[in-house]
């Protein structure tokens, strides 16, 4: 039986680019067999180890000898493609979860269309090469709308916490593929790299063609036809209507119009936890030293970290951690300013940058409590300078209490009277950060040593490239959140030495870690509450968060969606 032998390997013995004739003396002499006895290895999985000081490769491999069974290989699965008179699923969304989803019901036999809001990811990089040079923001084509949804130009990490291991492997193996490295099959920290997605997910989408898709860019969906309580189709912004047996959606969770969309269907959302903060950026070069400290750091990749701690019963954590990488603007609206971080396939940027983020629960922001975190003053400054109808809505209590304007920011909102409530917190941060920012995309920055001392103070170079505006984010982050972003960094500072004194630098905001609402799906059959037919995945739905568990979800979905939709077919 095959069995697994672990190597411990120096700075330049990277396992995947190690001799294979070195292997097997390597092998046999960690765990002691004749070399001669060896018929093949395989490399399972690899890590780096930096914490004792010298940093070492940790190399599983899977070694075999006489009698031992040949590895498996992965082998697609075939497309049964549709058949005649196949039912009909219009999946919207061309994200992970949209195209996995696709993949799957194409699997099954199901007959897909696949509408996209944005453009198709090549003629994608244009648009957001202008809203890198602080030009002007399509808010249909940009770092969160388009083909391949918002990882696809916000870094390709792949690593994941949820899901089945081979659930997992499948969704890699469907990416190496397309295209992508092999590597993300064994690296422990899976990652494509924003220069590399692209073509990925063009190879990907030509394949789901080839199987029988349909896929539509500037297709912008704004409303589902419902009949009995049942989807019969989707309505295009032109107009134009599409009939469906089933509709699975799988937008982003900056398409907030997408949820008001399932809601004005009839589907149940609850408001749900999310986080927010902002981008801290410092030198790859400062961070290299802190961790590899006396390790030789040109063998090494671009150092990494991650942070988290409790302050004042929250957590405060580091988030889409970008070794080498840039800040990007995300937002979807003109006068919002919203960061993100993304890294290419060789992380070679000087910099390096994390989210550092604050989690919130929706009781955080209702009565006694919402007014110590600070929201009331933050919603009434953003409705003064913005006309986002978000924050201008008046807020109906179901149970017969009185009316709640936004913009006056009253407080108590229960979250089951507004669970949009999340979504108008993070607009009303985004607002605020544009406006700080001075325009142009800029976003506002702070040095994270005058940040944790509230003093003024000018910015630092960055990779940020629209451009930073000077500020002092107490200025205009909610006191709860700046308090615990305050302690935070203190205590991040003894972990990781520098990252809050003069080197380091806060970017803002970043407020689209994952959405703060989910629609609610029946436990059993995957559908929307209070909607038949309608399927909700992936992070848009409130039920991922990144390009891997939105994928899981998204064929999880699909498969839901055909059982349903096969089982009904006439024999």
């Amino acid at each position: 039986m095959a069995r697994v032998v672990v190597l411990h390997l120096l700075p330049e013995e990277h396992p995947s680019s190690l001799d294979a004739e070195v292997v097997p003396s390597l092998l046999a002499k960690a765990d002691g067999f004749d070399p001669e006895t060896l018929l093949g290895w395989t490399l399972k999985k690899y890590s780096l180890d930096a914490r004792k000081g010298t940093a070492r490769w940790r190399a599983e491999f899977e070694v075999r000898f006489a009698g031992d069974a040949e590895p498996t290989h992965w082998e697609p699965r075939p497309f049964a493609g549709p058949a005649v008179g196949a039912p009909h699923v219009v999946v919207i969304g061309a994200g992970p979860a949209g195209l996995f989803a696709t993949q799957e019901l194409l699997r099954a036999g199901v007959a897909v269309t696949l509408l996209e809001r944005g453009k198709d990811v090549q003629a994608r990089r244009r648009d957001i090469a202008e809203l890198n040079r602080g030009q002007g923001l399509n808010p249909e084509s940009n770092y969160c709308f388009g083909e391949g949804g918002a990882g696809t130009f916000s870094d390709g990490k792949l690593y994941t916490r949820s899901g089945d291991s081979q659930e997992i492997q499948e969704v890699l193996h469907e990416l190496v593929a397309h295209g992508a490295s092999d590597d993300i099959l064994v690296s422990w920290r899976p990652h494509v790299g924003s220069n590399q997605l692209p073509k990925v997910i063009t190879a990907l989408r030509e394949n789901l063609v080839a199987a029988g898709a349909i896929v539509r860019f500037d297709a912008c969906v704004t409303s589902l036809t419902v009949e009995d309580g049942s989807v019969r189709g989707v309505v295009l912004a032109d107009g134009e209507i599409l009939a469906a047996d089933a509709v699975l959606l799988a937008t982003g969770h900056s398409a907030l119009d997408s949820l008001r969309m399932a809601t004005d269907a009839g589907a149940t959302v609850q408001a749900k936890g999310f986080a927010l903060g902002v981008r801290v950026e410092h030198s790859q070069e400062l961070l290299d030293a802190r961790q590899y400290r006396g390790s030789a750091i040109e063998e090494l990749p671009p150092a990494f970290y991650e942070l988290s701690t409790q302050i004042n019963e929250r957590g405060v954590w580091s988030f889409c951690m970008c070794p080498g990488g840039w800040i990007v603007p995300s937002s979807t609206a003109a006068d919002r300013c919203v960061v993100n971080g993304m890294s290419l396939s060789k992380r070679d940027s000087p910099f390096a940058n994390s989210g550092i983020v604050v989690g919130l629960e929706p009781k955080d922001w209702c009565g006694k409590r919402g007014w110590r975190w600070g929201w009331p003053a933050i919603l009434q400054r953003a409705a003064e300078i913005s006309a986002d109808p978000l924050l201008h809505e008046t807020i109906t209590d179901p149970r017969g209490g009185a009316d709640i304007p936004v913009a006056e920011g009253r407080l108590p909102v229960h979250p089951d009277i507004d669970p949009f409530f999340g979504v108008r917190l993070q607009h009303a941060l985004e607002v605020l950060a544009a406006h700080a920012g001075g325009g142009n995309n800029k976003a506002p920055a702070q040095v994270c040593a005058d940040f944790v001392v509230n003093r003024e103070g000018p910015s630092l170079p960055s990779s940020y490239l629209p451009g930073l505006t000077a500020a002092n984010f107490h200025d205009f982050l909610p006191k709860g959140v700046a308090v615990r972003l305050q302690e935070g960094l203190l205590e991040f500072d003894q972990q990781l030495p520098g990252f809050a004194g003069p080197e380091g630098q806060m970017v803002g905001v970043e407020t689209r870690t994952s959405s703060p609402v989910r629609i609610l799906r029946d436990e059993i059959h995957g559908m929307a509450v209070g909607v038949a037919g309608l399927f909700p995945a992936g992070e848009g739905a409130g039920w991922a968060g990144g390009i891997v568990s939105a994928a899981l979800d998204g064929r999880q979905a699909a498969r839901h969606a055909a059982q349903r939709l096969l089982a009904r077919k006439p024999t």
